[in-house]
């Protein structure tokens, strides 16, 4: 996989999406970039302007997140579940605009001893109407976009 295609974006049941991504930086610049609000923030929101309303990075904190493109906002928020340094991210995500329908999402981290990093995030909802749901929403083209903006991020810091 390569950081110039599209992420690997799967349902692995009918509750389940599944995606991959390799990132051509090391795992710490990656996990900077994900747990380091001032890089998050650049990022996330497909590059858009993200106002950080709460950001508690740790077992059980608190994040709420908005983007704005133009006159459309969006809010997200969610819970830490886990927290494994380098590793992985365990979290609750809710969209406003799926009020109330919460997935868990774990992100892993994967050192692939080249100077590249893959990223494996997968995500469960309540039921499968949701997760048809939040792939109805576009969320495939917001999850390229923001990792385009990562990307980005990535190559200015080397």
């Amino acid at each position: 996989m390569s950081t110039t295609t599209k992420s690997t974006i799967l349902t692995s049941s009918d509750r389940e999406l599944h995606i991959e991504r390799d990132f051509d930086a090391p795992l710490d610049r990656v996990w900077d970039a994900y747990s380091r609000i001032e890089q998050l923030s650049r990022w996330w929101g497909r590059g858009h302007v993200v106002d950080v309303e709460r950001w508690e990075f740790r077992k059980g904190g608190h994040w709420r997140f908005v983007e704005h493109d133009g006159d459309d906002s969006n809010g997200f928020e969610g819970r830490f579940r886990e927290i494994t340094p380098k590793q992985r991210i365990v979290q609750s995500f809710e969209w406003d605009g799926m009020p109330a329908h919460i997935s868990i999402d774990t992100t892993t981290f994967v050192d692939l001893g080249d100077g590249r990093t893959r990223v494996l995030s997968d995500s469960i909802f309540h039921t499968a109407e949701e997760c048809a749901g939040m792939v109805a929403s576009g969320c495939e083209a917001g999850i390229n976009d923001s990792y385009r903006a990562l990307d980005a991020l990535l190559a200015a810091e080397r």
